[in-house]
C-alpha cells in the first residue's frame, strides 16, 4: 500500500486541470468585462466582473480538493494555480509588447487587445488577481479543513458554505481594493463591485453545493480517500 506522500489519485489531476482552467479563464474574463444586468437594490447597481460567474467554481474545486484529499494536497494545487495565472499574466504582457502586423492592426489594432486583455498585463490587475487568489484559496481551504475536524466529518454543506463565506469574502475585498489603489478601477466602482462579487460567489456556491455532495461523495468512494486534517500544521509553504 501506498504510504500518504507517494499514494497516487486517479482523479486528482483532473480535478487540478479543472481547478487551473477556471481560475485563468475566469481573470480573462475579469479583465474583459463589466457586466450590467439592469437590476439594482434601490439606488445599488449590482454590476460585476465578468469572472465573477465562473470564479466560484474555482472554490467549489477548492472546497473538493480539501474535502477529499486534504490541505497539504490543497496547497500544493494552490501554488500550482497561482504560477500558472502569474505565467498566463506574463505570457499576455510579453505578447502585448510584440509588434502587430499590419492587416491585424486595420482589422483588431492594439488597442482593442490593450482594452481587452490588458487589464490582465497591468501591474494592478495582476497584483489583485495573485495576492487575493493566494489570500482567499488558503483561507477557503485552512477553514473548511479544521472545520472537518471539528465536525467529525458532519455537515459537508456547513463546511464548503462556511468555508466560501470566510475565502469569497476575503478575496472580493483584497481584489477590489488593490485594483482601486492601482487605477484599474474607479473607487466609484469600489463598493458595488466588492458587495456583488461577493453575494453573486456566495449564491452560486449555495446553489451548487448539492452537486458538491455528489463529486465529493463519489472522489472519496473512488479515491478509497476521506482525509481528516487532524495532525496538519497549517502552513502555506513546507510541510
Amino acid at each position: 500500500m501506498n504510504t500518504e506522500s507517494n499514494r497516487n489519485y486517479r482523479y486528482l489531476d483532473l480535478v487540478m486541470a479543472l481547478f487551473i482552467t477556471v481560475l485563468i479563464v475566469s481573470n480573462i474574463a475579469s479583465s474583459a468585462k463589466i457586466v450590467d444586468w439592469g437590476i439594482a437594490i434601490g439606488n445599488f447597481p449590482l454590476a460585476f466582473d465578468a469572472g465573477t460567474i465562473l470564479f466560484p467554481i474555482s472554490y467549489i474545486f477548492g472546497d473538493v480538493l480539501t474535502e477529499v484529499y486534504g490541505f497539504r494536497r490543497s496547497r500544493r494545487v494552490i501554488w500550482m494555480g497561482f504560477g500558472c495565472l502569474a505565467l498566463t499574466a506574463l505570457v499576455l504582457w510579453l505578447v502585448r509588447l510584440m509588434p502587430g502586423e499590419a492587416t491585424w492592426q486595420q482589422q483588431t489594432g492594439q488597442a482593442a487587445y490593450d482594452a481587452i486583455l490588458g487589464g490582465l498585463t497591468s501591474g494592478g490587475i495582476v497584483i489583485a488577481s495573485l495576492v487575493a487568489y493566494l489570500a482567499g484559496e488558503f483561507m477557503n481551504s485552512v477553514v473548511l479543513a479544521k472545520l472537518k475536524v471539528a465536525t467529525r466529518g458532519k455537515w459537508l454543506w456547513l463546511r464548503t458554505i462556511t468555508s466560501t463565506l470566510v475565502g469569497e469574502g476575503v478575496d472580493s475585498f483584497i481584489f477590489i481594493a488593490i485594483a482601486c489603489l492601482t487605477g484599474v478601477f474607479p473607487w466609484s466602482l469600489f463598493w458595488v463591485l466588492s458587495v456583488t462579487n461577493y453575494i453573486f460567489k456566495t449564491v452560486i456556491e449555495v446553489v451548487m453545493t448539492p452537486l458538491t455532495y455528489q463529486v465529493v461523495n463519489r472522489l472519496k468512494k473512488a479515491e478509497q480517500e476521506d482525509y481528516f486534517d487532524t495532525h496538519t500544521k497549517f502552513k502555506i509553504v513546507g510541510e
